[in-house]
Parts: C-alpha cells; sequence; structure tokens
C-alpha cells in the first residue's frame, strides 16, 4: 500500500514538473547562482577550526578547534569592533528604515504627476551611482575647501572640519547612507500603495477623512506586512555593515569609530594571511546574524501573522 502511495505521488510530481517545465527553467539560473555563491563556498567554514597552512591545504591543516575564535573573544580590539559595528549598524537602521516608508507615503499624495516623476527621478538616481564614486564625491564635498564648507562660508559660518573629527564618521556614514537608498528603497512600499483598492479612499473621503486619517488607518495598514518582512530581513543582517564603502571612507584619524568587523576581516585576513583566524571572526559574524534573524522571526510570528517562515 505505502509502495502504491509512493508511485501515486511520485507520477503526480512529475506531470507538475512536466507541465510547469518552463517555471523551472526560468528558476534554475538562480538555483545554479545560489548553489555555487552560497552553499559550496561553505566548504570553507572548517578553515575556522584548523590552523591553515596553504602548503597542507584545508583537509591537510591541523585541527585546532576553537583556538581562534578564543583568539578573538580574549583580543583587546573585541569589544571596540563589536561595538563599532552594531552602533554603525543600529545607527543606520533607525534612520535608514522608516525613511524610505515615508517618503513613499509622501508620493503617494502628491497630485502633480510632474513633481512625482521628478521627486522619483531626483531620488533614485544616487542608488545607481556606485559606491566607489559615491564615497569620492562625499570626500570632495566635505572637504575643508569643499562645497558645502563654501557655502557655509557664504552665509557667514565658520567651516567645519568633518573628516577631521573621528565623532563625525558614524553621521557621515549613515545619512549618506540615507541619501544614495532612500528612493530605491521606497519602491516596494510605493508598489503595495499603488494596489490599495481606490474605493476605500473613495469611502473614506465621503465619510469626511482627511488625507492624514486615511494614510494611518488605510495606507499604513496595507504596508505593514512588507515592513515586518524588511525589517527582519535588515535584522538579520545587523552585524553585515558594508565593508566597500566604510573601507573607502575610512582613515587612521577616524580609526577609532569606523573599524568594524568586515574591515578588520580584510585587514588580517587578506592583507595579513591569517586565514583561519579571518574565517573564525566571520564565523562568529554569522552566526550572530542567524541568532537575530531567528528571534525577529519568532517574535514577529507571534506578534502577528508576518513572518519569512
Amino acid at each position: 500500500m505505502k509502495s502504491n502511495k509512493m508511485n501515486k505521488n511520485r507520477g503526480r510530481s512529475l506531470k507538475k514538473l512536466r507541465r510547469s517545465w518552463g517555471c523551472y527553467l526560468f528558476v534554475l539560473p538562480m538555483m545554479i547562482y545560489v548553489l555555487l555563491f552560497s552553499y559550496l563556498p561553505m566548504y570553507g567554514i572548517q578553515l575556522a577550526f584548523k590552523d591553515y597552512r596553504v602548503a597542507d591545504g584545508i583537509w591537510g591543516s591541523a585541527w585546532v578547534g576553537l583556538k581562534h575564535f578564543k583568539t578573538f573573544f580574549e583580543s583587546y580590539q573585541f569589544t571596540n569592533l563589536v561595538w563599532n559595528t552594531l552602533a554603525l549598524s543600529l545607527y543606520s537602521l533607525i534612520a535608514e528604515f522608516p525613511l524610505p516608508i515615508l517618503f513613499a507615503l509622501f508620493l503617494n499624495y502628491i497630485s502633480s504627476k510632474k513633481l512625482k516623476k521628478f521627486s522619483q527621478m531626483v531620488t533614485y538616481a544616487p542608488h545607481f551611482i556606485s559606491t566607489v564614486v559615491f564615497c569620492g564625491m562625499i570626500l570632495i564635498f566635505l572637504a575643508s575647501d569643499g562645497i558645502i564648507n563654501q557655502i557655509l562660508m557664504i552665509l557667514g559660518i565658520d567651516p567645519v572640519n568633518f573628516l577631521s573629527n573621528p565623532a563625525n564618521f558614524r553621521h557621515i556614514y549613515v545619512w549618506s547612507g540615507v541619501l544614495k537608498g532612500i528612493g530605491w528603497g521606497s519602491i516596494m512600499y510605493i508598489s503595495v500603495l499603488t494596489s490599495v483598492g481606490p474605493e476605500l479612499h473613495e469611502a473614506a473621503t465621503v465619510d469626511g477623512a482627511t488625507r492624514f486619517q486615511r494614510m494611518i488607518f488605510i495606507d499604513i495598514p496595507s504596508i505593514i506586512p512588507t515592513m515586518v518582512i524588511m525589517l527582519i530581513m535588515r535584522t538579520g543582517e545587523i552585524m553585515d555593515v558594508g565593508f566597500e564603502k566604510v573601507f573607502l571612507l575610512q582613515n587612521n584619524i577616524n580609526l577609532d569609530y569606523s573599524e568594524i568587523i568586515s574591515t578588520y576581516v580584510y585587514k588580517v585576513g587578506i592583507q595579513g594571511g591569517q586565514f583561519s583566524y579571518s574565517a573564525a571572526i566571520s564565523v562568529f559574524n554569522n552566526v550572530i546574524n542567524l541568532l537575530l534573524l531567528l528571534a525577529v522571526n519568532t517574535i514577529a510570528r507571534r506578534t502577528s501573522d508576518n513572518s519569512l517562515w
């Protein structure tokens, strides 16, 4: 009986596969990409538990267990690295997460099509500027003789040493990220808002609801599921602050504020050749992200009907 049921289920699965082969073929390139660049590299995780030597290879290197993790935890830089990473990531989350939502709500109530298209074009454009070019622009604009200080002097204000004060690094990093990503980040929320039935707004308008009331009771509830999913995904990347931008804005002056886990891994791993040590730090970083993702997803599932799984 069991074998007959298994054969029937297998036959149904094959029929579904044949019927939808085009859809599976469409997904195949992404599956291959994930397999090659997300799953196969996991083979190298064992470096974190070995004293890797190039001559011996991964399998031939001596097993040292948690030695490299212990070295990192006992390092004098551990506290500063974790604090800088968390401070920069949480600051970015607080600033960058709500602003695209507010911007999407703002665009949704612009009646002028020309103004709406202009606003979208201006805010979307920075996203397509490469990080290297964007960081170069930041350094030029905020230099002692840059355009920002030129404007301040015209207004009779003394120039500000933006790049010479290490405490400014986090503000520069976060708010430049807001400028670069606010338009692009709002696209998903705009698409959800456009799918809201116009009859809801019409009925609310007939009942005398103001724009603010329509926003509170119609628009925001419609985007809450998307907000929850995006928040869960962002929380799962708390420890993964963008390496490239931090590294490009980093200098000897702001090193106490800008040295984060990803830049430290690059320096000790790629530049210093300590592959096992840097792999252990990366594993620690990813484990923290996984735990945060699981925790936030569990909280979201228990408090609402929205979660990743």
